[in-house]
C-alpha cells in the first residue's frame, strides 16, 4: 500500500496531552511524525517478539498454561464466592429473613439490596485504581476479606440496620474486586486471550446461581435446628469466602515483572507477549492525565450505559429469580431447586459465545445477539401470564427464565473485554473498567424495586422495563460498532494503513489516541 500525504493546517494550534480527543486526532499528528511512523511500521516491530522461533512459541504456550493453572482457579473461586455472598439475599428471603428481620416489608428488603449497590457503585473506580496503585493481589484479597466478613455477619443480624451495615461491607469489599480482577487479567493475557478467560471467571456467577439454589434447597431440608435456615445459609456461604481470601492473599501472583511465580525465562516471555500489544507497562502508580482522559471520553459512558442495561436484567435475576419461578406454581424449596438449570445452561452458553468472540476478535456482534436473547426472555415473561396458564404456557415462561439468565451473565465478559481492549494505558483501563460498575450498576438499584410481592406472579412492570432496556442496550452497542468501524477506517486512511503486528505504539502518553491504535469493533 502506498503512503498517503498528510496535509496539516499550519494555522492549527499545537495540541497538548490534556486537550486530546477524537476530534483533535488530526491535530495531534504532525506531518513529519506520521511519515516516520509509516516508514517504520514494518521494521519497528518488537524485535524480541519477531524473533520467536517455534520452540519459543512452545515456551509461550507452556507459560500460558502455567498462568491458567493458578490464576484462573483463584479468579473463578473468588467470583463464585462473591456472587454467592452477593446473591444469597434472594434465597434467604424465601427462608424467613424478610419475615424475621425486616418485618415482612418489601421496602426494607429492597433497601437491603440497594445498600450493597450504592457502595459497590460509588467505590468501584477507586477500588479498581487501587489495583493499579498497589499490588493487585493484595488489594483484591483485602476486598475479599471485607466482603466475606460482612456476608458472614449477616447471619447475626437481628434488625434492618444490622443487615444494612453487613450489606454495606459486602459492597465495599466487592468494589475492590469486581472490575479489579478483570483489570488484573490484562497484566497477564493478550487481547485475543481475554474474553474467554474473563468468561471463565464470570461463569462462576452462573455456578453461584446453580450452587446457591442447591445449597438453599439443602438448607431448606434442615428442619430440626434451633438456628433459622437463613442464618445457616449465610454461615455456610460466608465462612469459606473468608478462608479463600486468606489463600488468595498468599497465592495470587503479583505483576509479571516482580512475580515470584515466574522464573527469569518465563518473565521475559510474559513481558515480551505484553509488549507485542503495547500492554507491558511496568510502572506502579496512577497517571492523573490518563484518569482525566478516561473520565472525559464519551465512549467510557456509552459502553457503561450498555453495561447498565445488561445489569438491570442481571440484578433482577439475582434478586428475584426464585420468586419468579415460585410463581410457576412451585413451593419455596422447589423454586430454589428449579433455579439451577437456567444457571447451568447460561454457563455453557457464555463459554461458547466468549470463545467465538476471542477467536474472531469481534465484541459488538455477540453482545447484540445476547441482548436479543434477553429481549426474547423478558418478552416471554411479560406476554405469557402464569395465572390459569396451561402446561405449555408455564414451560414458555420457564424457557424465558433460561433466556434472561443467559443474557444477564453472558454479556458481562463480552463488555468487560470490549472496554479493556479499547483503552490504551493501564490507568485509563482501570478507570474505564471501574466506570462500568459506577455507571453500569446504577440500574441494578432500580432492579431492587421492580418486583414487589403485590405485583406477582405476573410482575408486568419488572418484565416490561427489562424488555425496554435490553432493547436500548442493543441499539447502543450497534451505534458503538458503527463508530469504531468508521473511526478505524478514518485512521487507516490518515496513517496509510494499519501498523504491522508488534509495532510500538505510544499508548502510555497518548492512550487510545496514539498513532497506530485501533479499536476492537
Amino acid at each position: 500500500m502506498s503512503k498517503k500525504t498528510v496535509i496539516v493546517d499550519p494555522a492549527l494550534p499545537p495540541s497538548s496531552r490534556e486537550e486530546k480527543s477524537e476530534v483533535l486526532h488530526r491535530e495531534m499528528v504532525s506531518e513529519e511524525g506520521l511519515k516516520e511512523f509509516q516508514s517504520n511500521t514494518t521494521d519497528q516491530t518488537s524485535s524480541a517478539y519477531a524473533e520467536l522461533t517455534a520452540e519459543n512459541r512452545k515456551a509461550e504456550r507452556r507459560l500460558v498454561r502455567k498462568l491458567d493453572v493458578l490464576i484462573l482457579p483463584l479468579a473463578v473461586l473468588l467470583y463464585l464466592s462473591a456472587y454467592l455472598d452477593r446473591g444469597n439475599l434472594g434465597n434467604a428471603k424465601l427462608q424467613g429473613l424478610q419475615a424475621s428481620v425486616l418485618g415482612g416489608s418489601d421496602l426494607k428488603y429492597s433497601i437491603a439490596l440497594m445498600v450493597f449497590f450504592i457502595f459497590y457503585i460509588v467505590l468501584s473506580v477507586p477500588g479498581t485504581l487501587l489495583a493499579k496503585a498497589f499490588n493487585p493481589s493484595t488489594t483484591i484479597s483485602l476486598g475479599a476479606i471485607l466482603w466475606s466478613i460482612g456476608a458472614t455477619c449477616q447471619a447475626g443480624a437481628t434488625n434492618p440496620a444490622g443487615l444494612y451495615v453487613c450489606r454495606a461491607f459486602v459492597g465495599i469489599g466487592e468494589a475492590m474486586f469486581g472490575q479489579a480482577i478483570a483489570f488484573y487479567l490484562t497484566y497477564w493475557y493478550k487481547k485475543e486471550e481475554l474474553a474467554k478467560r474473563v468468561g471463565l471467571f464470570i461463569s462462576a456467577g452462573s455456578l453461584a446461581g446453580a450452587f446457591g439454589g442447591l445449597i438453599s434447597f439443602g438448607v431448606s431440608s434442615i428442619t430440626n435446628s434451633k438456628i433459622p435456615q437463613w442464618r445457616i445459609l449465610f454461615l455456610i456461604e460466608g465462612i469459606p469466602s473468608f478462608i479463600l481470601a486468606i489463600v488468595v492473599f498468599f497465592c495470587l501472583p503479583d505483576r509479571p515483572h516482580v512475580s515470584k511465580y515466574l522464573n527469569e525465562d518465563e518473565r521475559v516471555i510474559a513481558l515480551t507477549r505484553l509488549n507485542s500489544e503495547n500492554l507491558g507497562e511496568s510502572s506502579v502508580g496512577i497517571d492523573k492525565k490518563a484518569v482525566i482522559r478516561a473520565f472525559t471520553d464519551w465512549k467510557t459512558y456509552a459502553v457503561s450505559i450498555a453495561y447498565s442495561c445488561m445489569n438491570l436484567g442481571l440484578g433482577s435475576v439475582s434478586a428475584y429469580l426464585p420468586t419468579i419461578i415460585k410463581g410457576l406454581g412451585y413451593t419455596n424449596a422447589e423454586a430454589q431447586l428449579y433455579t439451577v438449570p437456567p444457571y447451568a445452561v447460561s454457563l455453557v452458553f457464555m463459554l461458547m459465545v466468549t470463545t467465538i468472540s476471542d477467536r474472531y476478535q469481534q465484541r459488538a456482534m455477540p453482545i447484540m445477539m445476547v441482548f436479543l436473547v434477553g429481549v426474547v426472555g423478558w418478552s416471554l415473561l411479560l406476554g405469557v401470564s402464569p395465572v390459569g396458564a396451561t402446561e405449555g404456557a408455564l414451560r414458555a415462561r420457564y424457557f424465558g427464565c433460561f433466556c434472561v439468565v443467559a443474557a444477564g451473565y453472558t454479556n458481562i465478559p463480552l463488555i468487560i473485554s470490549w472496554q479493556a481492549g479499547n483503552t490504551g494505558a493501564q490507568t485509563q483501563r482501570a478507570v474505564s473498567l471501574g466506570m462500568l460498575n459506577t455507571v453500569g450498576q446504577s440500574l441494578a438499584i432500580l432492579a431492587a424495586f421492580l418486583f414487589p410481592s403485590l405485583e406477582g406472579p405476573k410482575f408486568i412492570k419488572g418484565a416490561s422495563i427489562n424488555v425496554a432496556f435490553q432493547g436500548l442496550g442493543f441499539f447502543i452497542t450497534l451505534g458503538m460498532y458503527m463508530y469504531y468501524k468508521t473511526e478505524n477506517n478514518r485512521r487507516d486512511r490518515r496513517e496509510g494503513g494499519r501498523p504491522a503486528p508488534g509495532t510500538k505504539i505510544d499508548v502510555v502518553n497518548d492512550y487510545d489516541l496514539a498513532v497506530g491504535f485501533r479499536y476492537t469493533p
